[in-house]
Parts: C-alpha cells; structure tokens; sequence
C-alpha cells in the first residue's frame, strides 16, 4: 500500500506560529519532483512541541493541498493510548490515508504492552495504521515477533524501522505477511533494506532533495540495481549531513539555506552550532543545493 520516499516533511515556523505558506510551497515541490507520500506531524515535523490544535491542523491544512496526489499519512502517535486513539480518529476523520503510530516513549511498556497499544488503537479506528520502532528515542525495540503479532491485525499494514538493523528488518520481512510494507526509518539503509525485502522510506533527506530520493527509491523498485546504487552513494554525504545535529535541526536550516523558509525552532530544539551549520554548507555546495 505504502511505498518509495515517503517524506517526513517539517513544519515551518515563523514568528512563532505555523507558516502555512511555506508548507503549501514545500508540498507542491515534493509533489512536482517525484515524492510518492508525505507524512504529515512526525518527528521531523515537530510534533512533539505542536500543540493538539496546531497537530490537527497542519494534518488537516497538508490533507487539503495535496488533495489526493499522493498518499498523506498523519502522525498519531503517543506514550498515551487514549491519546493515539484520538489523533488516529481524527486522522480518519479528516481523510488521512493512514496513521503512523511510534511505540509509546518514556513509561517502557513490555513487548506484550506493546501489542496491546497497538491493539487497542487498531481496533478503535479502521486506518491503514504503519507502526514505527525508533528506540534511539523511544528506549523500546519493537521486536520482530511482536511485529508479526501485529501484522495479523488486519489494519496494521507496516512499520517504519527505524533500528538501523538489517538482521532485525531481515527477521520482520520473514516473519510478516508479503504484503506487509516494511519501510525505512534511516535513509543510509534504503537502498539495503530494499535489497531484503523493503518497500521504501519515510525519509529526511527527501525533506532537502526530493527528486534524487524519489529516483533512488524508483530505482529499486524497478530492480535498475546500478542507478539505485549511484543515488545511494550519491546521497550518503546528505544523508550523514541530515544527523550532524538532532533531526530536524539540519534539514531545516538546509531548507532555510535554499530560501524555502525562515529559521525558525521552537525550544528545546534551537539553531544548529556555527561549526555543524558551516559543515552541512560545505556538503550541501557539494551536492549542488547551493552556490
């Protein structure tokens, strides 16, 4: 159902509040270079410090200019499972194509609570709903056998794995249904994760060079094994360049650099460190996304 660069698209700020403007222009240039999906309020977009009217708002108002070119799919995660079940519900309720679910942060659920979030919010909302395992910020590993737990719920339809680990996407790819997206969560593994049984990628990269991910991406799909492999090495510089500070602080002074918006963040995220910021210019006028 998912699949290829799905990007995690920031959210611009300016003076404070939401730029809609910019994010209206930052959607129809995914669009137009080849973006496959957009998740709207993940990570990358900040939503740990929207508040619930901005979240529902930003998925609603990304809903609404991409009016169905490609798929949107709304972040609805939380350490709460009544508050995932209402972002989920309200993902549904305004047309979200399906819900993107990060294993609940900071209380430390066992693997069976975990099973039993994801449960509950799948039984709650009938959304295509894709799990997405990032222990780096969450502390719990989704484990491949609870994955495959949940894989028999007919709604959870993938994950976004996000462990680095091509031993432990091996396993979920083995132990899921083939029609079961397994997508990406690190961009320098899209290209590997393909080659054991991915789907693609819900990316940061693609927030600063869309077309070069959505081709990389397209490659593979296609089995064009040597192109896939040009854009992969081709972005592993940007990629690494993506991760010099804490995701989404070098994608969006990346953007700010190319004069897509101001750079704009909100506390406890602030602007990248002189030394990182002349870094991520030096990679970025490699690549060519600036003079």
């Amino acid at each position: 159902m998912f699949h290829g660069s799905i990007v995690a698209i920031v959210t611009p700020f300016q003076n404070g509040g939401v730029d809609e403007a910019a994010l209206r222009d930052l959607i129809e240039w995914h669009i137009d270079s080849g973006t496959h999906g957009i998740v709207s309020c993940g990570t990358t977009g900040e939503s740990s410090t929207l508040s619930h009217e901005e979240h529902d708002r930003v998925v609603e108002f990304t809903l609404g200019v991409v009016n169905g070119r490609v798929p949107v799919i709304a972040g609805a995660g939380s350490n709460s499972t009544r508050e995932a079940i209402r972002r989920t519900q309200y993902a549904k309720e305004v047309g979200a194509d399906g819900a993107l679910l990060v294993v609940p942060y900071y209380n430390k659920p066992t693997q069976e609570g975990l099973y039993q979030h994801f449960h509950a919010v799948a039984k709650a909302v009938d959304i295509p709903i894709i799990l997405y395992n990032v222990p780096g910020r969450t502390v719990t590993n989704l484990l491949p056998e609870t994955v495959a737990r949940l894989a028999e719920i007919p709604n959870i339809v993938g994950i976004k794995e996000a462990t680095g680990s091509l031993q432990q996407v091996s396993d979920v790819v083995g132990l899921c249904p083939e029609n079961f997206s397994v997508l990406s969560g690190d961009d320098f593994v899209v290209l590997p994760m393909y080659s054991v049984g991915g789907r693609g990628v819900i990316s940061v990269t693609a927030n600063v060079a869309p077309k070069d991910m959505a081709e990389l991406c397209n490659a593979a799909e296609e089995g064009d094994w040597a192109r896939a492999k040009d854009y992969h090495y081709k972005l592993r510089p940007l990629n690494a360049a993506m991760f010099f500070e804490t995701n989404p602080i070098p994608a969006k002074t990346a953007l700010s650099l190319m004069g897509k918006f101001s750079e704009d963040f909100r506390l406890p995220l602030c602007p990248m460190g002189e030394a990182n910021r002349e870094r991520l210019i030096q990679v970025m006028k490699t690549y060519g996304l600036l003079n």
